[in-house]
């Protein structure tokens, strides 16, 4: 073992796995970076002075006397005003060919907002998507995901959110994005005028998998420098969650752990959760609310990652395509936002409650009545207008595509009520319909 200013270079490795190598070593600490024959490491594990580290390109041609050297700190995140605008891999690095970032060095991945310090969520965050902010309200500081099939356009509509969304900044976290996702989510931003409000840290496909398990972490701490140290509202979009959650598994096969349901770690309920948790309304005004996208394997909503997802989140926003308009919808069945009622009427117009529950009830007696139909039962006029109004209603108002305001998701729903139905059949408050039921 020789030292070279300050810092101990060991060489020599007792135990080698896929992902990880094991020496003595000792005054290292949990999380610190380490290189291995050059390779960045990371520890993940001591016992005594038996150190595991994590290579995250993986061990292959990593010999025995490999020099490992140790860097003393955890991964951290240089944060500024600078950081607006860019594009950063999984080690905060700039990958958009810009210029390296000046600014305070902070570790990631730090604890969670003492709830102490937490205000009751209380402001819209208006996403401009309809499904969601008609039926599924979204409060910042609110942490909430997407449920999506592999093949649902949901980075699309993360990039609308981030579009349309009223936020002072957005922090894209994209992990195992395709090369033309990362590519699409670039041009998106560059050609709306916006990439001054966004930052981006990005690990494609090319990258190690493992290297996926630090982007939360460093989405998360720009975010706290944005609403913490400029009390700005700040929408963090994760995507996609079950790469993460591969890449955790990945970690723990590889250290021999024994696997949990799914063939994930046991201890994915407490991964996911720190980083859900960082989700907040600061009293001072700033605001971490976080959506993140979970694609689910073959539907499967039982699986252990949506699964331990929905215990921690507060709601989930549901894509399903809808076969009678070709189009996806937010699935106003299977979604559910368990804040929204902190804002729909208060900080919404106050027909809003009451249009949404109309809407959903006239949503779900269609549903009967093509239930009757594919049974060969006979349609009564009223479920032959329900029909009708189903379609118009996912076609204007459920489908990801439509992008209108609030005022004006009321009014287009208003004017389906009046074109399918009698004041009655509606059964809203009959002061709110004699103001705004469409003459």
């Amino acid at each position: 073992m020789a030292t070279k200013a300050f810092q101990k270079i060991y060489t020599k490795i007792t135990q080698i796995t896929k992902a990880t190598c094991s020496l003595k070593a000792t005054g290292v600490g949990y999380d610190e970076l380490a290189t291995v024959n050059g390779k960045l490491a990371q520890v993940v594990k001591i016992m005594g002075e038996d150190v595991t580290l994590q290579v995250f390109e993986g061990t292959e041609g990593i010999p025995t006397n490999a020099e490992v050297i140790f860097l003393g700190k955890a991964p951290t995140l240089k944060v500024s005003n600078q950081l607006a605008g860019r594009f950063f891999n999984a080690f905060g690095d700039p990958i958009d060919g810009g210029p390296e970032i000046e600014g305070e060095e902070r570790e990631i991945g730090g604890p969670s907002v003492n709830p102490v310090r937490r205000r009751q969520p209380s402001e819209l965050i208006a996403t401009g998507i309809a499904g969601i902010d008609l039926n599924n309200s979204l409060v910042s500081g609110q942490k909430i995901p997407f449920f999506a099939d592999p093949d649902q356009p949901f980075n699309q509509v993360m990039a609308s959110v981030a579009l349309r969304a009223k936020a002072d900044k957005i922090i894209l976290g994209g992990m195992g994005l395709t090369n033309d996702d990362y590519l699409y989510f670039k041009n998106v931003f560059n050609n709306a005028g916006v990439l001054d409000r966004i930052v981006s840290f990005v690990n494609t496909t090319e990258n190690p998998p493992v290297e996926r398990l630090l982007i939360p972490d460093q989405a998360l701490t720009a975010a706290e420098y944005f609403a913490v140290d400029h009390n700005e509202k700040v929408l963090v979009l994760l995507t996609d969650m079950t790469l993460y959650a591969d890449a955790l598994s990945i970690v723990s096969n590889r250290m021999d752990q024994i696997p949990s349901k799914d063939s994930m770690p046991g201890s994915l309920y407490s991964d996911l959760a720190k980083i859900y948790e960082k989700a907040v309304q600061f009293p001072a005004g700033g605001s971490i609310t976080i959506i993140a996208v979970t694609t689910l394997s073959g539907g499967d909503i039982t699986h252990a990652i949506p699964d331990n997802t929905g215990y921690i989140t507060e709601g989930q926003l549901f894509l399903r395509r809808d076969s009678d308009v070709g189009k996806v919808i937010v699935d106003p069945f299977r979604s559910l936002s368990r804040l929204k009622q902190l804002v729909i009427g208060k900080k919404t117009r106050e027909d809003h409650p009451q249009v949404m529950n109309a809407a959903v009830r006239l949503y779900a007696d269609a549903a009967n009545a093509k239930t009757k139909l594919e049974n060969g039962f006979d349609l009564t006029n009223y479920d032959e207008r329900t029909l009708s109004f189903a379609k118009d209603y996912s076609e204007k108002i459920l489908a990801i595509d439509v992008n209108i305001g609030t005022e004006e998701m009321l009014n287009v729903t208003w004017g389906l009520f009046s074109s399918y139905f009698k004041p009655e059949e509606v059964n809203i408050k009959q002061e709110l319909v004699d103001r705004y039921w469409a003459k």
